[in-house]
């Protein structure tokens, strides 16, 4: 049994060692807003929060993050950043088709929980990550700053 503190709570999986995350909250715990992209840690689509810091849950096995803290996308707003974001995202319209937002208001959420003034280039390297093929970059960057702005 696999013991992990996803969104707060504790949970025992009865999973492999090697299973990614991304498999454990999707599968094994119904949490479907993380999302499947690509599966090498290439696109973003699969970020959570693990200890505050943004990582690829398709490419982490569970056995890493036992004992660590896990926030998905579905608590992400119980985080005053993370609501701020998320207000920003629905004001500035950003999502398109949406399969990338959840990664892409994750990574903004971590970068603003570190960085409250962030430059477009600092939104840049904290974003590179995070691929959108409706190309929703400019709104996405235009959202972050807004958000910065209400957490000022």
């Amino acid at each position: 049994m696999i013991k992990l503190n996803v969104n707060g709570k504790p949970h025992q999986l009865d999973v492999a060692p090697d299973t990614p995350l991304l498999w454990a909250l999707r599968d094994t715990l119904q949490m479907t807003g993380t999302k499947y992209g690509c599966g090498q840690a290439l696109c973003g689509a699969c970020t959570v929060h693990v200890d505050g810091t943004p990582m690829r849950a398709c490419t982490t096995p569970v056995s890493a993050v036992v004992g660590r803290k896990i926030t998905t996308i579905e608590a992400i707003d119980a985080n005053h950043v993370g609501k701020v974001v998320q207000e920003a995202w629905r004001k500035l319209d950003v999502v398109q088709c949406g399969y990338c937002q959840s990664g892409q208001i994750m990574s903004a959420v971590a970068l603003l929980s570190q960085n409250r003034k962030p430059s477009d280039a600092d939104i840049d390297d904290a974003m590179s990550g995070n691929l959108c093929r409706c190309a929703t970059y400019v709104r996405v960057r235009a959202a972050i700053h807004e958000a910065a702005k209400a957490l000022a």
